[in-house]
C-alpha cells in the first residue's frame, strides 16, 4: 500500500461531509433551527442520526488506523535517528493512547444520542475533545523533534497553534455550554431560540464546536505530506500449529 497519504484525506472529507451533511438535513427536516446547532443536535433525529452514526463509526476506525500509522512512523525514524533523545518515544507513546481514546469517544458520541443518554453522550465528548487536544499537543511536540527528517518547522509551528486554539475552544465550550443550559428555561435545547435564555452561551458553545471539531480535522489533514514517505506491508501471517511464515 504506496497511497497512505490518502488516508487522513478520506478521514478529513469524511468528517466534514458527515457533519455538514446531517446539519443540512436536520434543518430541512425541521429537527433544528438553522441558528448554530450543537453538531450532535443536528445528528439527534432519525434519519439524521443513522447516517451520521454510521459514518462517524467508519471515521472512528479510519482516524484510528491515521493515529497508528503515525505512531509506526515516529517510532521507524526514531529506530534509524536515535539522537533524537528518548523524549521522543514518550510523546509518542503518549499521543497514541489519546488518540486512541479520542477515537473511542467519536464512535460513543456518535452512537449515544445527547436525547437518549445524556451522560454516555458528554462522556463521550470529553474523551472526544479532550484527548484529542492532548493528541494534538503531544503531536506538536513530536513534530519538532523529527523535522527536519520528517515535516518542517512551519508545519510544527501550525499544530501548535492548532493545539493552543482547540485548548482555548474546548474550555469555552465546557463552560458556555454548562452556563447557557443553566439558564435555558425552553422546552427543547434541539430548538434554540434568543428567548429561551442563555442564548448569548448557547451560540458561544456550538460556535466553539463547530470550530474545534474543523480544526481537528485540518489537523489531521497536515499528515497527507509526510505519509507520502510512508509505504505499508501485508502483515506477517504465523500458523500456531507449524510455525510457518506466510
Amino acid at each position: 500500500m504506496s497511497a497512505v497519504h490518502l488516508l487522513p484525506v478520506s478521514v478529513f472529507f469524511l468528517f466534514q461531509v458527515s457533519f455538514i451533511g446531517c446539519y443540512i438535513a436536520a434543518v430541512l427536516q425541521g429537527h433544528v433551527v438553522p441558528t448554530v446547532p450543537y453538531i450532535s443536535d443536528a445528528a439527534t433525529y432519525s434519519p439524521e442520526s443513522c447516517v451520521f452514526g454510521q459514518l462517524m463509526n467508519i471515521g472512528a476506525v479510519l482516524l484510528g488506523i491515521t493515529i497508528y500509522i503515525r505512531y509506526r512512523q515516529v517510532l521507524e525514524l526514531y529506530c534509524h535517528h536515535p539522537e533524537m533523545g528518548p523524549s521522543l518515544l514518550k510523546y509518542n507513546r503518549l499521543s497514541v493512547w489519546f488518540g486512541v481514546v479520542s477515537c473511542f469517544g467519536i464512535s460513543i458520541v456518535a452512537n449515544f444520542q445527547e436525547t437518549n443518554v445524556r451522560i454516555v453522550h458528554f462522556i463521550g465528548a470529553f474523551m472526544c475533545f479532550g484527548s484529542g487536544t492532548m493528541y494534538f499537543w503531544m503531536q506538536a511536540f513530536v513534530s519538532y523533534m523529527i523535522q527536519p527528517m520528517a515535516g518542517t518547522k512551519i508545519r510544527a509551528h501550525i499544530r501548535l497553534g492548532m493545539a493552543v486554539c482547540c485548548t482555548i475552544l474546548f474550555i469555552l465550550l465546557a463552560v458556555t455550554g454548562i452556563m447557557s443550559h443553566i439558564l435555558f428555561r425552553g422546552t427543547n435545547p434541539r430548538k434554540w431560540y434568543p428567548s429561551d435564555g442563555g442564548w448569548r452561551f448557547h451560540v458561544v458553545s456550538s460556535v466553539s464546536e463547530w470550530i474545534i471539531a474543523t480544526i481537528f480535522c485540518f489537523f489531521i489533514l497536515t499528515f497527507t505530506d509526510e505519509f507520502r514517505d510512508v509505504d505499508l506491508d501485508h502483515p506477517q501471517v504465523m500458523l500456531a500449529a507449524y510455525r510457518i511464515t506466510l
